[in-house]
């Protein structure tokens, strides 16, 4: 065999590999990431983006070090160019803007471009009120309304059952069963579609039904007058009536409503002044009824001390007793919304 000098032989030629495309660039940078244990929320991107970077992770093997190296690089020195990202077309505008816009102006701007509001779509429908849901199961099919009765949660789609007629109900329980081949895509378009209609509804002054907003303003008015409204609403309209009495709140009411456990904390909250003026004033039967339970559910030094205090009073006047009793619901409201204090629902004695 003769000798070759070193400087004749061919270096072996490694086949250049073809340029990295950027949707392959981008999965080897969704790849490190994830690798480094960053959490990316790849939701985010529109579906077609989702598609084709899955695709091309499942189009790559290996990289060398190099090449992960220039990806990197590449990759940074396009982070370092930017000097100000905007939201991806009129949807991210919106998100961006959100609470800057009036309620109007983003309501119209998403009904004509046709852009729902960000979030999960089932997520929102499971937070609307039982009356919103219960105009999509009078409006749509028996298909649709099994899927919206199968994903809300259980306790409100069992009051959702409960306020259907007897038909109604049995025919979307029926379709309930029907259910099982429906796929995941389907029950996304489902959503998106009810979704949809939530967003392009004419914006509302008021966020509170009527019956609440009118219940809340009959919580704090005297007697009388909480009485003469109610008689006569009941005469012109008996079922909205029926609704205004069950959100009305007042001192008489708090015997059947309070729990037990709350009395104190309420009672600490209100004051020695109004509770003792009330325990001195109060001549209904039921006004009596209220004070005398919340005083039973306190240390017996507690409730003596308020009953030395009432009798060292001097009598007031109905005025009085009514407006100290219009506080303490105006307390109690206020612990529902501030600290979560839960309410009994209203006996059938009441009714």
């Amino acid at each position: 065999m003769t000798s070759q000098p070193l400087a004749r032989i061919t270096p072996v030629q490694r086949p250049v590999a073809a340029p990295l495309q950027r949707r392959h660039k981008a999965a080897i940078i969704v790849r490190f990431l994830l690798s480094e244990g960053a959490d990316i929320p790849l939701t985010d991107l529109p579906e077609d983006l989702q598609q084709s970077l899955t695709q091309a992770m499942g189009q790559l093997r290996y990289i060398d070090r190099d090449t992960l190296s220039d990806v990197l690089g590449e990759f940074a020195s396009e982070l370092e160019q930017i000097g100000l990202a905007f939201p991806d077309g009129l949807a991210g505008a919106l998100e961006t803007l959100d609470g800057k816009l009036s309620p109007e102006t983003a309501a119209r701007l998403r009904r004509e471009a046709g852009v729902r509001q960000k979030g999960d779509a089932w997520a929102r429908l499971s937070a609307l009120d039982a009356d919103v849901l219960m105009g999509f199961f009078e409006r749509e099919s028996l298909e649709v309304s099994a899927v919206l009765l199968s994903k809300l949660p259980t306790d409100k789609a069992a009051g959702i059952l409960a306020r259907m007629p007897g038909d109604q109900a049995r025919r979307v329980a029926f379709a309930v069963s029907r259910t099982e081949q429906v796929t995941p895509e389907a029950v996304y378009r489902i959503g998106v579609s009810l979704a949809t209609q939530i967003d392009q509804a004419p914006p509302k002054e008021f966020a509170k039904p009527p019956a609440k907003r009118l219940g809340e303003i009959l919580d704090v008015s005297t007697a009388n007058t909480r009485d003469s409204v109610l008689t006569g609403i009941e005469e012109d309209d008996a079922e909205f009536a029926r609704a205004l009495r069950g959100v009305i709140l007042t001192f008489a009411d708090l015997q059947y409503r309070l729990k037990p456990i709350d009395a104190p904390a309420v009672v600490r909250t209100i004051g020695d002044d109004d509770m003792a003026l009330i325990i001195s004033g109060a001549t209904e039967e039921n006004d009596i009824s209220s004070w005398k339970f919340m005083l039973s559910n306190m240390s017996k030094r507690l409730s003596d001390q308020l009953r030395s205090q009432a009798r060292e009073r001097t009598t007031p006047d109905t005025e009085e007793v009514e407006t100290a009793m219009a506080r303490v619901v105006k307390v109690i409201r206020r612990m529902q919304a501030e600290n979560g204090l839960e309410l009994l629902p209203i006996p059938d004695v009441k009714e």
